[in-house]
């Protein structure tokens, strides 16, 4: 419960997963009928890049900064689609501003963002200051509920849907040294409760012989359709960071193969912080 993700806010980790979940968000979008998600370990849902965490670490502005500032290279017409409903998020949070944003939405924000009159979104989030801060951005919003639940187990208290649409974010705070290990065990579970639902697992590249063990851990569980992302910002492995991270999405929409083999060479080249930024996108069983 000591990770505050306001320190980070915004960082490259932050772009990936964020543009990643807008992404799926749309592609929920596109049929009528509605739909849940499910952010497991929700944090605060709004940060102030002028606030005390944001500046002491400066964090994002190696992550939306080098994407949202003005002296920046517009991106390609083709980068700036798949970008759009991530800034949409970012505007919406801004008071509808585009050119002077301050605060940067966290995936609750992102996800209520993307809602219709139909939908749903739960929050769980065990930290105190964290859900109070869920609690009050979104007190006169009936379609999003907040709890006080450990992530895990929502997974088995909101498992299945009423609606039998939906996305699930895992995005835990991988405190506990084995938690990227215990992940596929708890997963699974929840994909037999819940087998057509669409997971967005982020997870730090800090140990790859723990991430190779995660990959190779949820596709033994079979059948699953599976899309990996990594990206690595090319910081010096003696330097203190975050250099990589990475997303397994399961169940993706079709569509995000290519969405992903279009973004991630601009992402990687954009967010670099040394010479070997890289990026890989894997599709398995799609």
């Amino acid at each position: 419960m000591n990770y505050r993700h306001a320190y980070h806010a915004g960082n490259f980790a932050d772009v990936l997963k964020h543009v990643v979940l807008a992404l799926c968000l749309q592609h929920l979008r596109l049929k009528d009928t509605p739909f849940r998600v499910l952010d497991t370990h929700a944090g605060a849902g709004l940060f102030d890049l002028d606030g005390i965490e944001a500046g002491k670490t400066g964090e994002w502005r190696d992550g939306v900064g080098r994407i949202l500032a003005a002296d920046a290279p517009p991106p390609p017409p083709a980068i700036i689609d798949l970008l759009a409903p991530w800034l949409a998020a970012i505007v919406a949070s801004n008071d509808g501003v585009a050119d002077q944003w301050h605060r940067y939405p966290g995936s609750p924000a992102i996800a209520a963002h993307a809602l219709r009159p139909q939908d749903k979104l739960v929050l769980s989030e065990l930290h105190p200051s964290d859900r109070n801060s869920l609690s009050a951005l979104f007190r006169r919003d009936e379609a999003v509920k907040v709890v006080e639940l450990d992530g895990w187990m929502a997974l088995r208290s909101f498992l299945p849907f009423p609606e039998r649409r939906g996305l699930i974010l895992i995005d835990p705070p991988y405190e506990e040294r084995d938690e990227l290990v215990r992940l596929p065990g708890r997963l699974a579970p929840a994909l037999k409760r819940f087998a057509n639902a669409m997971v967005i697992i982020w997870y730090p590249a800090k140990s790859p012989d723990a991430v190779e063990h995660l990959h190779r851990e949820v596709q033994a569980l079979g059948g699953l359709k599976i899309l990996r992302a990594d990206l690595s910002v090319g910081i010096a492995g003696d330097a203190p960071g975050l250099s990589g991270c990475g997303l397994l999405i399961i169940n993706p929409p079709w569509t995000l193969p290519g969405q992903l083999r279009q973004l991630m060479p601009f992402l990687a080249e954009r967010l670099a912080q040394g010479p070997d930024a890289s990026w890989k996108v894997e599709a398995f069983g799609i």
